[in-house]
């Protein structure tokens, strides 16, 4: 169930409300008129069902109140209502369980902001993997992974093509290659000082480092694997499973690939660098294509649950 708070202009909300009032999901609804400034209109409050709430909000979307008035959607925990398990007894078992698309687009976009910190969280989480690769450290890696904030970039770049906006795309394309391309840079320097002061581990001068080989040497596996994080990245985010999501950071090797390509540069194995950018390019353009493919397939099976399925 959500909670949804909406100021419509007074012109609208008798459309509003009976659109609410057609809706044996829409229950607690309360109208204030002329209560509401900035923007000014009627206060209109209500609860939805989640089996419902999709189509509510296509319809409010529909009256223009998201671009007339404001539309504010709150999860509810939990409700002690009849009326609330009544109504959701009457949808089919999926319906209450269905992605709230507007909610889960909203989370996406949210992604898709690439302050300062966000760049400076790449170069701190591949400096980090840098540090990992040097003294085999699969934790340090694990953490590099878990810190790196692009697959808010990479996702967007998916939702942008879903949905066919460029700007997305682009916005998202560009934060990515200054990203990566910061974060590379960073990690060379690193690599560059530690060589100059003789500061590497014996075991990586030696040429002993299981934790790079396992990065610059794409295989099938590699494929495998981006698929699958693909996919659960995408039913994480509609699905609103946070937890879930952090495992698709720690599951791609793309922070990883971008510290040693830098790190390899600086000691001149240059036939790591190049695997580890194969991986890299593999594991982005893998994720962004099932991101894309993942939203748009998504939402077709969840339709057609939604009709296919009988009330009970």
């Amino acid at each position: 169930m959500i909670h949804v708070r909406v100021v419509s202009p007074p012109a609208t909300t008798d459309p509003v409300l009976a659109l609410l009032s057609a809706n044996s999901g829409v229950m607690n609804l309360i109208v204030t008129r002329e209560a509401a400034s900035n923007p000014d209109g009627d206060a209109v409050h209500f609860d939805v069902i989640t089996a419902e709430a999709n189509a509510v909000l296509r319809g409010l979307r529909a009256l223009e109140v998201d671009r007339l008035g404001s539309i504010v959607v709150e999860n509810v925990d939990f409700e002690i209502s009849n009326r609330a398990a009544a109504a959701e007894n009457r949808e089919p078992t999926i319906s209450n369980v269905a992605p709230i698309w507007e909610s889960a687009e909203a989370t996406i976009r949210g992604l898709g902001h690439y302050a300062p910190s966000w760049f400076a969280l790449m170069v701190i989480a591949a400096l980090i993997a840098t540090v990992g690769i040097l003294t085999n450290s699969q934790i340090l890696i694990v953490g590099a992974m878990v810190v790196g904030p692009e697959y808010g970039a990479i996702i967007n770049v998916a939702f942008g093509l879903h949905k066919r906006n460029r700007r997305r795309v682009v916005t998202g394309m560009r934060a990515l290659v200054i990203g990566f391309g910061a974060a590379i840079i960073a990690c060379l320097v690193f690599g560059l000082v530690v060589r100059a002061f003789d500061l590497q581990p014996t075991a990586y001068s030696d040429g002993i480092r299981p934790v790079s080989t396992l990065i610059d040497e794409p295989n099938v596996f590699s494929v495998v694997v981006a698929v699958l994080a693909g996919v659960v990245g995408v039913v994480s985010l509609t699905e609103a499973r946070a937890n879930t999501l952090i495992g698709v950071f720690v599951s791609v090797t793309t922070i990883p690939a971008a510290a040693d390509i830098g790190l390899s540069g600086a000691f001149g194995s240059w036939s790591e660098a190049r695997g580890s950018a194969v991986q890299l390019l593999l594991n982005v353009g893998i994720l962004i294509a099932v991101g894309a493919a993942g939203l748009k397939v998504q939402q077709r099976l969840w339709s057609r649950a939604r009709l296919g399925l009988p009330r009970l």
